[in-house]
């Protein structure tokens, strides 16, 4: 069967389910107790794992089954969950990642996780080292290859152990191995033995003392010791015999006695995978009680819902709706035409079809355009893993708490903006949030806040990146764009804060005094104003010093159809986006000031700057300077107002945007242009061009 037909789907469904993967891991991270996240991430896996052996990709599928093993104990109260396991299963979510982009670029999906599948079985294993390198907390040191299986005590010998431990007596768990070139394996064991009962007590023993003294073992036994004595004291006493290649003690707790009955249980039950690992320990692993999440109730019954509920959405490829959307783009401009020959001809039947249409048209436009509307969680939904890899290379505790995802935003639009947005969150926990150690010495949390925020506002959408870190240092950013050469001396003392912090985009500027992976090279903000100003948008920067800063990214809502003001310049038509315009009037020749040799025009108690666009784009047949009186349209950019001096208004109307196309060179304050009902194209003036 050929499978080359169902590797789109293969892949889209692939990076869905890594989707889901990453999400439910930084949930279960959040709240490791909580079995009901296990069981979707497992179901996750599972079903990555055979889809990727459906269509042949072996190694994808081999890699997400060990994935499982490690999964099943988990959600089986086997294996508590750590930060080596949380680490190690990332690293996994990484390599299924590369594997199906290998895939989606023509390859064969193959790569070297030998490393990840060593450490996944040794968890299985129970074999997780500490971050110390030590045992973890409770556990035995790992034994040689060979070692044999913990001892699983039963409900007597525990109660034993446990009121020894009660009355003051010490537990060891004792693990001793006989030499390689031992003949009397028995003998030696029997000697042991002998050893340790003349200081305690032994309580059990694996092997049995019978199969012990058949030499029905290898070359290790281990046991449960009470006595008095240290453990490195047992150590060094069975040491002393000869023949003895090994011996391990560990001084035993409740807890760990516990935990490490919970270990034999859980290694009796699950067969041990190949592959050992030499440098690892036993996990502490004990059974995870049935805790309920903290999103209880509505929450955790939507979740447990969703899992049967039919799906009610269906696959488009994205070309299909570009040709869609350009298809009515040709409908919008035809529909306009038509009104305009309704209006000259002034037919009743004819008029009243056309306006039929036209409501159709404007249901059938706003169908098209939600279909190009896309939740901004399709970005936003990559940035909590980011932000917990980048803070633990930092050994910073930072909180990424993200509100308004369901906020959408046009395709075209969503492509663009992930690049910017990873350069400001990656700028938030580097130079914004502090360390551990400023935050605490300035009484704040020791984890640190990011918020990352979307939201409509008009014709906009708005995304905030907020911190409560240090804030911004006017004078370190002054004193670093001095040095730089960006600004004057004369210029510095005239900056108010906010066109100081705006320096911060300046190309090679940073205030970074350590460069490094992260930053520090002067490249990514200036990048993002560059990449945010051509989407039409704006950067605007808000920050206390010592309570943190506020990165607000204003967007347009979409970029393919938009409302807009036609102006007429002499024989010429110009659009100019509403999203812009404050307002429109009439002014007289004599409002118009002349300040240092550029026009001013006072305007709600301030002046702002008037620009004559018949001059910049040279129109012949139009000169406003001869008219007494001027129509303006007031456009503004952040907080900047300009007044743009027109001929004539025409009327609002809805407007395709078509580019330009390569072979025209980029025209200054002209962002692209539109086809008129009456075929006239009309060039799309860019308000931001005119606005310094």
């Amino acid at each position: 069967m050929d499978m080359n037909q169902y590797l789109s789907m293969f892949i889209d469904e692939s990076n869905d389910h890594l989707q889901s993967l990453n999400e439910n891991m930084m949930g279960l991270e959040a709240n490791p107790e909580d079995l009901s996240i296990v069981q979707v991430i497992f179901r996750s896996a599972h079903t990555l794992k055979g889809m990727a052996a459906t269509m042949g990709y072996e190694d994808l599928a081999s890699l997400t089954h060990q994935m499982e093993n490690v999964l099943d104990l988990v959600r089986n109260g086997k294996l508590r969950m750590q930060d080596f396991i949380f680490d190690t299963l990332f690293k996994s979510l990484d390599a299924l990642e590369s594997m199906v982009e290998n895939i989606t670029g023509g390859g064969d999906g193959k790569a070297d996780v030998s490393s990840i599948v060593a450490s996944l079985q040794a968890i299985v294993r129970g074999e997780i080292p500490a971050a110390d390198g030590a045992s973890v907390a409770g556990s035995v040191p790992a034994p040689d290859k060979g070692a044999n299986t913990p001892i699983l005590l039963d409900e007597f010998q525990f109660s034993v152990l446990e009121q020894s431990i009660q009355e003051g007596h010490k537990v060891i768990y004792v693990e001793v191995t006989i030499r390689q070139d031992c003949q009397l394996k028995a003998v030696r064991a029997y000697m042991v033995f002998d050893l340790l009962e003349r200081s305690g007590e032994v309580v059990k023993s694996f092997p049995s003392v019978q199969d012990i003294e058949q030499e029905k073992f290898d070359q290790s036994f281990s046991l449960y010791y009470i006595t008095q004595k240290e453990a490195e004291e047992i150590q060094t006493m069975v040491l002393s015999l000869s023949e003895i290649d090994k011996v391990t003690a560990v001084t035993l707790d409740r807890e760990s006695l516990e935990q490490l009955g919970q270990e034999a249980a859980a290694t009796l039950e699950v067969p041990a995978p190949i592959a050992p690992s030499a440098t690892s320990s036993p996990a502490a692993v004990a059974p995870v009680p049935a805790v309920q999440s903290k999103e209880e109730g509505p929450k955790a019954a939507a979740r447990a819902a969703s899992g049967g509920a039919p799906s009610r959405t269906i696959r488009v490829d994205i070309e299909r709706l570009d040709v869609l959307m350009n298809l009515f783009s040709e409908l919008l401009i035809d529909r306009v035409r038509l009104e305009q020959l309704a209006s000259e001809v002034q037919n009743q039947d004819l008029t009243e079809t056309v306006e039929h249409m036209s409501r159709v048209s404007a249901d059938l436009q706003n169908i098209v355009m939600k279909l190009r509307m896309v939740p901004v969680d399709t970005v936003f939904n990559r940035f909590p893993r980011m932000v917990r890899d980048l803070a633990k290379s930092l050994d910073k505790k930072v909180d990424l708490v993200v509100t308004g995802a369901e906020t959408e935003l046009d395709r075209t639009v969503i492509d663009e903006i992930g690049d910017p947005l990873v350069h400001l969150l990656r700028n938030a926990v580097d130079h914004g949030v502090e360390s551990i150690a400023d935050r605490i010495a300035a009484g704040k949390p020791e984890t640190g806040t990011i918020n990352l925020r979307a939201f409509h506002s008009g014709n906009h959408v708005f995304i905030e990146i907020e911190e409560d870190g240090a804030g911004i240092s006017r004078e370190k950013v002054l004193k670093s764009a001095l040095k730089k050469g960006v600004i004057t001396p004369d210029q510095a003392s005239g900056m108010t804060d906010s066109e100081v912090y705006q320096l911060l985009f300046a190309p090679g500027f940073s205030t970074a005094e350590v460069i490094s992976d992260i930053s520090g090279r002067g490249v990514g903000l200036d990048v993002v104003k560059a990449k945010i100003t051509s989407l039409g948008g704006n950067v605007t920067i808000y920050s206390t010093l010592g309570k943190g800063t506020n990165f607000s990214v204003q967007l347009p809502l979409t970029l393919s159809i938009i409302a807009a003001m036609l102006i007429r310049l002499g024989s010429e038509k110009f659009a100019i986006p509403l999203s812009s315009i404050v307002e429109t009037g009439i002014v007289k020749k004599s409002q118009i000031r002349t300040i240092h040799g550029n026009k001013m025009l006072e305007f709600r108690n301030t002046h702002i700057p008037l620009v004559s666009l018949s001059r910049i784009f040279s129109i012949p047949d139009y000169d406003e300077s001869t008219e007494d009186e001027t129509e303006i349209v007031v456009v503004r950019k952040g907080e900047r107002l300009v007044a743009l001096a027109v001929q004539d208004f025409i009327g609002q109307n809805e407007i395709v945007i078509k580019n330009l196309g390569k072979y025209l060179p980029e025209v200054q304050g002209i962002s692209g242009a539109t086809i008129l009902g009456d075929g006239q194209v009309a060039l799309i003036i860019d308000p931001n061009a005119f606005i310094k």
